[in-house]
């Protein structure tokens, strides 16, 4: 084969992308047959499903970008407040209202981005955690707009694609969220298996030798970031359109907190991480929760704790068995 059919296949499989295997595809089918199986839990299951794209998005940068945030939630918040006040003032159409506040986040990621393209991992998490300090002291601040400690009330949103009124049930919510995660998760998923991807990847593992090979860092670090501001501002979307409400609470430390718990139980840099990783977490959270009100928050960190330390422990141990004997032994001389 020559070189040049050699170079014509590879990038063919990039234009093709990744292939989609048959668990994936039962992973999806689970989900749309949990609409019709569960209906008395599509609230849960709506929850899971927002969650899951708040962690999709948060991959973006932290499993593939190598950017640790600790401030995910300032997007997520102002993709609520965007599109409850977009539905409350403008319009309560709830695809506008998605796009709006996609956008709206995706403009505040790109404005921010240039705040986390240098210093180290230390000096990202301060910033971007001051970042979504800053906007949750705004939205208190401007309570004539945003409502403040008691939220924006008075959210009504119209029915979806003009014929499916959002029920009581959460089942349209449901359908709505799980439709909007799972076109979003397979542009995402294009994304990484894209020359781009790998170009983060790379960035991620050895940014110098990324940067000496001709790929664009601060550019491709940029980029990444605002789709995954947009991601996030997406989910927050979701939230406020589902629940018909917006308050601090979508700016708070506790959402970046979580969500980067979802992603440590799931696994970075694996998008479908984000999605089991919400499924386990979400559970675990109401079953906890209506086990002990009390004290479920200290239960579900005892059982993350145990968990991480058991993953890893046993991560560390398949990777040992995949290094020669040789090898291993010149590492401990």
């Amino acid at each position: 084969m020559s070189v040049d059919s050699t170079n014509a296949s590879a990038l063919a499989r990039f234009a093709r992308g990744p292939r989609i295997r048959a668990w994936e595809i039962a992973i999806w089918i689970a989900a749309i047959a949990a609409w019709f199986a569960l209906p008395r839990h599509a609230g849960l299951l709506n929850e899971i499903a927002i969650l899951a794209l708040f962690a999709v998005s948060l991959d973006l940068i932290l499993g593939y970008g190598g950017i640790v945030s600790l401030g995910h939630a300032a997007f997520f918040g102002t993709g609520a407040y965007a599109a409850a006040l977009f539905a409350k003032h403008v319009m309560p159409d709830p695809i506008a209202g998605l796009l709006v506040a996609t956008i709206g986040a995706a403009l505040l990621g790109a404005a921010t981005s240039i705040l986390v393209l240098r210093g180290s991992d230390l000096t990202r998490l301060m910033v971007t955690l001051g970042v979504a300090l800053i906007l949750y002291e705004l939205a208190n601040r401007f309570d004539a707009i945003t409502g403040g400690a008691d939220g924006l009330r008075g959210v009504v949103m119209g029915p979806l694609l003009g014929a499916f009124a959002f029920d009581l049930g959460s089942r349209v919510a449901y359908a709505y969220s799980l439709a909007v995660l799972v076109a979003l998760f397979f542009i995402a998923r294009r994304i990484v298996h894209s020359p781009f991807g790998y170009g983060l990847v790379a960035i991620r593992d050895n940014s110098r030798r990324a940067t000496a090979i001709g790929i664009g860092r601060n550019a491709r670090l940029a980029i990444a970031y605002t789709i995954a501001a947009a991601y996030a501002g997406a989910a927050g979307a979701l939230l406020a359109q589902t629940t018909g409400f917006a308050s601090l609470d979508v700016l708070d430390f506790h959402r970046s907190a979580d969500v980067l718990l979802v992603l440590v139980i799931g696994g970075v840099g694996w998008l479908y991480g984000g999605v089991v990783g919400a499924v386990v977490f979400k559970l675990l959270h109401d079953y906890l929760s209506a086990l002990t009100p009390q004290y479920w928050q200290g239960l579900i960190g005892i059982v993350l704790v145990v968990l991480v330390l058991v993953g890893r422990e046993r991560l560390g141990r398949s990777l040992r068995a995949l290094v020669p004997a040789r090898w291993r032994d010149e590492e401990s001389t």
